[in-house]
């Protein structure tokens, strides 16, 4: 018999993604590489890249109004902005207060959030617990990236990866009746390991170089952790909510590699038909990768009310971690 709890509820979600598409033809002619060779290795076919002038702020911005516009809340009922992302738009201050401005809001809190790629499950698990704590009622959280400005395009084994995108989620704190016929957030765990720094990161920073910085990336060793470590922190998530894989219906990964989401998926267990893919047409958008995938399935029927969907990511740091949610 489960007891009144308090859950955190997903009452909209809602995306954008900049106008200027580039495709893999397109790669082609500034790098050395092939359609062929990225669908291949990675399964992306285009992504989307920032306007000039057109920022990570801006995006998040698009993405929270189609999410607040999706579940019907004014934005004056907003106590909380989680931001995720790696590509701030200054230094400081967050790029969240800029959402939080630009959205009419002047109470509550609002902050940005470094996870990397894990940044979106890292924000929703954060969210989710001052929403229980009592900090408020309602959030919006958001993944927003405009990785395109961090890439070096000389190097065709990362520039071929990631877009520009964001995504966004309003989560309000209902009742529960804490079983697992809840609606909202049933479990979630994040992770992380700095041993691995190194694998995945930008080399540049205020404190360091006094410059951005491009992205740098070991992509087998990042593979080789990836498929072991998101496997074992879903399998987690999934017990701690009293379930078993075969119970979920939806299968919302972060979007970096295909062979990754295929060999996450096969260890356990869940059949294609039942993974979210949007990376073909996304590419990474690293913290955004996440609802937007989300935003995608919920559009077009896939994802379907009372739903039970895990999410899950791994990011540089290393950090990775994974939510799972009835819809």
């Amino acid at each position: 018999m489960g007891s009144c709890v308090r859950r955190s509820i997903l009452e909209g979600v809602g995306s954008y993604l900049p106008a200027r598409i580039l495709s893999n033809a397109d790669l082609s002619r500034i790098v050395d590489t092939s359609d062929e060779w990225i669908v291949e290795r990675t399964g992306i076919r285009e992504r989307r890249i920032a306007a000039e002038g057109e920022t990570t702020g801006h995006l998040a911005i698009a993405a929270a109004r189609n999410a607040l516009a999706d579940a019907r809340i004014d934005a004056g009922e907003i106590d909380l902005i989680i931001l995720a992302t790696s590509t701030p738009d200054n230094t400081f201050p967050a790029t969240a207060t800029q959402v939080q401005a630009a959205l009419g809001i002047t109470r509550g809190a609002a902050f940005d959030l470094q996870a990397v790629c894990s940044g979106f499950v890292y924000a929703l698990t954060v969210a989710d617990s001052l929403l229980q704590g009592g900090q408020g009622t309602t959030a919006l959280v958001i993944g927003s990236e405009t990785f395109s400005r961090i890439l070096d395009w000389n190097d065709r084994t990362t520039c071929v990866l990631f877009g520009d995108g964001a995504g966004a989620v309003v989560m309000r704190a209902g009742e529960g009746k804490g079983t697992i016929a809840d609606r909202g957030i049933l479990a979630s765990r994040i992770r992380s390991d700095g041993r691995y720094a190194d694998k995945l990161y930008v080399d540049g920073g205020p404190s360091s170089t006094k410059t951005v910085g491009h992205l740098r990336m070991e992509g087998r060793e990042v593979f080789k952790h990836a498929v072991i470590n998101i496997a074992g922190v879903m399998e987690e998530t999934i017990l701690a909510a009293g379930l078993k894989p075969s119970d979920i219906d939806w299968f919302v990964p972060h979007q970096a590699n295909k062979r990754i989401l295929e060999g996450t998926a096969k260890r356990l267990g869940v059949p294609e038909s039942r993974v979210v893919i949007t990376l073909d047409k996304h590419g990474n958008t690293s913290a955004a990768s996440i609802p937007l995938a989300l935003d995608t399935a919920v559009k077009d029927g896939r994802i379907k009310r009372g739903d039970l969907v895990l999410m899950e990511a791994m990011g540089g740091g290393f950090t990775w971690g994974a939510a799972l949610l009835r819809w």
